[in-house]
């Protein structure tokens, strides 16, 4: 499925290469990421997305920050440094963690290879993770009676936002793979508008989708049009409760409303076990000009932004909201799909 094209982020020589996904859909540009400074910056000025991504990035601005010098307060400071870039997502922070606890023990002499050598392990059990995601989610897409299947999802949480495959995506990749028919209703995700990420890669797979306004999900479920939703998350307390992309808690509670299942989709990286609810989990307040402003094609197909909101007016802006448990029919992680109050029972091996 990924091309040499298609693809989030791979390393090119002693540099790391990504897809600059602020220019989807309407442009298709890669960046090069050569320090430290070039990998914090594409994580906060959101040129990777994406908790699962946003964790790969971090591991190989570790590696990027030790091409110079691989002491301790090199180190140190590189983990500092990206986990201040995004507070929600969880798998930034374990990544960073994973990479300290590789790297620390090592004599200095070997950890720029190490920092490397981990990285990449962590971008491939990211993809591997994902795609048994998806055949675990395809089950759940396989009840549903009727062809084809309608899916709505929130936010993009397809390869984009990943190594591979993506979370909530990676069962209708499966579908398609399995010759099972789906449909899917993409918000567009204002403000960022990350939907439109979401409608770019399911063109490309040539998979059938309908891009609605955010406001128009509960109208469509109360009308009967969605089998299921599945949205992605950037932090899983340990009781099931989710954050992800703002308005993901709205669907939720249309979904509830309408008796359909909502179903969340992640890899156990993204759920933090120290946490032990919603409440617990950091909220990232944005910054103003993203409500503000829109930015898309003029009528000469050059990028323009453009004033939704004068200057002057006051903005409240967060990036996340959190679903609670009581509202998620199962989570769907690489372990299998369980309701959100028995996720210890898929990983045994913690304490």
């Amino acid at each position: 499925m990924i091309s040499d094209r298609l693809f989030t982020i791979r390393e090119e020589g002693d540099a790391v290469l990504i897809l600059d996904q602020t220019l989807l859909p309407h442009q298709y540009a890669t960046r090069h990421l050569n320090a430290l400074a070039d990998a914090a910056h594409a994580i906060r000025a959101m040129l990777v997305r994406g908790a699962p991504l946003i964790g790969v990035t971090a591991a190989y601005g570790v590696a990027l920050a030790l091409k110079d010098g691989a002491g301790n307060e090199a180190l140190q400071h590189a983990c500092d440094t990206l986990a201040a870039t995004r507070p929600t997502a969880a798998n930034l922070r374990w990544a960073l963690a994973r990479m300290q606890a590789r790297l620390a023990p090592l004599p200095v002499a070997q950890r720029r290879d190490a920092a490397w050598a981990e990285a990449r392990a962590i971008a491939a059990e990211d993809a591997a993770a994902n795609r048994r995601i998806g055949e675990h989610g395809l089950a759940l897409i396989g009840q549903i009676a009727h062809r084809p299947v309608n899916l709505m999802t929130h936010c993009n949480a397809g390869w984009l936002a990943t190594a591979a495959w993506g979370t909530a995506l990676a069962p209708v990749y499966a579908a398609r793979d399995a010759g099972l028919p789906v449909h899917v209703f993409v918000s567009e995700t204002r403000p960022r508008n990350q939907g439109l990420l979401t409608v770019w890669e399911l063109h490309e797979a040539g998979i059938p989708h309908t891009l609605i306004a955010d406001n128009a999900a509960g109208h469509l479920l109360r009308q009967g049009k969605v089998d299921l939703v599945i949205v992605g998350a950037d932090r899983i307390a340990a009781n099931g409760d989710t954050a992800n992309k703002i308005g993901t808690y709205l669907k939720a509670l249309a979904a509830r409303d309408n008796g359909v299942p909502f179903y969340v989709a992640a890899p156990a990286a993204t759920i933090d076990w120290q946490c032990p609810d919603g409440s617990g989990i950091p909220i990232e307040e944005r910054g103003g000009d993203e409500l503000r402003h829109v930015g898309g094609l003029d009528r000469q197909d050059v990028h323009a932004t453009v004033a939704i909101a004068p200057d002057r007016t006051p903005v409240a802006n967060p990036a996340f909201d959190v679903t609670p448990a009581a509202l998620i029919a199962g989570i769907v992680t690489e372990r299998g799909v369980c309701a959100p109050g028995e996720l210890r029972r898929l990983f045994p091996e913690l304490p």
